[in-house]
């Protein structure tokens, strides 16, 4: 591998494990405690079946799709993740500068090693801005009018860290917590000491707020115009809710599994009673609208689901298809496959990254993004 180039993300990461300090690999390749989620996450993959569908006219592939107004020429976007300095010396404008070459959307991580204002300038990428909220809300207001005076077009609010996850490597490491460019002149971060262990552990305890809740999704609409998007939903309950507050869409996410260990890895998300949040089409799962009308355009709709052991305790079931959707309906009581993603990709590959996967019984938010995995 030492004379080419790597094929894959698994020789990437074997090389970014010997280049790499080993404080810094870890930090990047860690997850919460035990990690059982973060094994989770890469066995979800595994338990994806496909199932072809041949003799189909495949010359002309269409992956485009739409997310909140923004042609995409495919639905695979960059998700916020902090600190690319770490791992190359330009940090996220070298980020930006590939989403943009790709005509893709990239989500700049409140952890930037690049501030805002250098992101924006570097290249014509769209741009989203992931926000923590800090117990000083003046800090968080401060980086959002930033954020829509630079040209951002959405705002990502991180729901599931009101405090940081025990990520034992970082302690056991004694990680600290790389220079955060955009927190410059708003607050000291110098003085956080490591006698605890991870300085990142008691750099979130000292600013981020523990008592976040729906409330302050209201405060956040009301210092923007921009579109709000909660990152870190993963139960149907809080999917509701995120409707109810008036989100433009949500982030299906267990934060790379690097907060709550023991959260639902990829294909187990969305669960609860009654689960899901219902689309503008009846008996639709993931029916959400993300700009663009009708069928395989803009929308996600439904999912198998998984059953089971644990039926009756929030296991998912296959929702109704809509009558007017292209192709049979998969058996029901199936795996989890991607039977749609394969039949649909030409016009519908939004399938990828839109999720909820319940019966849905109010209104959708207008997207729902799935995501792999995130600071």
């Amino acid at each position: 591998m030492e004379n080419n180039l790597p094929v894959n993300i698994r020789e990437y990461q074997e090389l970014a494990k010997k280049a790499l300090p080993k404080m810094h690999y870890d930090y990047i390749n860690g997850g919460a405690e035990d990690e059982h989620t973060l094994r989770d996450n890469i066995a979800a993959y595994g338990r994806i079946l496909l199932r072809p569908r041949v003799l189909v006219d495949v010359s002309n592939i269409d992956m485009s799709t739409n997310l909140l107004g923004y042609d995409m020429p495919s639905p695979i976007i960059v998700a916020p993740t902090g600190s690319h300095k770490l791992a190359n010396p330009e940090g996220e404008v070298a980020t930006a500068r590939a989403a943009a070459s790709c005509n893709t959307l990239m989500v700049l991580s409140f952890s930037a090693s690049c501030k805002i204002e250098e992101v924006a300038s570097s290249c014509n990428a769209i741009r989203f801005y992931q926000l923590y909220v800090f117990k000083n809300r003046d800090i968080s207001a401060t980086l959002v009018r930033r954020a829509e005076s630079h040209g951002f077009k959405a705002i990502v609010l991180t729901v599931d860290t009101p405090m940081l996850g025990r990520r034992e490597a970082d302690i056991r490491n004694k990680m600290v917590a790389p220079a955060n460019a955009n927190l410059e002149g708003l607050m000291p971060i110098d003085d956080l000491d490591t006698a605890d262990g991870s300085k990142l552990e008691k750099y979130a305890r000292d600013t981020l707020d523990p008592s976040l809740s729906w409330k302050d999704v209201e405060w956040l609409k009301s210092i923007t115009s921009l579109p709000i998007l909660l990152k870190g939903i993963v139960t149907a309950e809080d999917a509701r809710k995120a409707v109810e507050a008036g989100a433009a869409g949500i982030i299906v996410s267990n934060h790379g599994a690097r907060q709550l260990d023991y959260a639902p890895a990829g294909d187990r998300r969305a669960q609860g009673a009654g689960a899901g949040c219902a689309g503008s089409h009846g008996g639709e799962a993931g029916a959400v609208r993300a700009g663009g009308e009708g069928p395989g355009r803009g929308e996600a709709r439904d999912r198998d689901a998984q059953q089971g052991a644990g039926a009756g305790h929030g296991a998912l079931r296959l929702p109704e298809r809509r009558r007017d959707h292209p192709g049979p309906r998969p058996d029901r009581g199936r795996p989890v496959q991607v039977a749609a993603l394969m039949r649909d990709a030409r016009r519908q590959s939004q399938h990828i990254l839109h999720t909820v996967k319940d019966t849905l019984h109010v209104p959708a938010p207008s997207l729902v993004i799935r995501d792999a995995g995130s600071n």
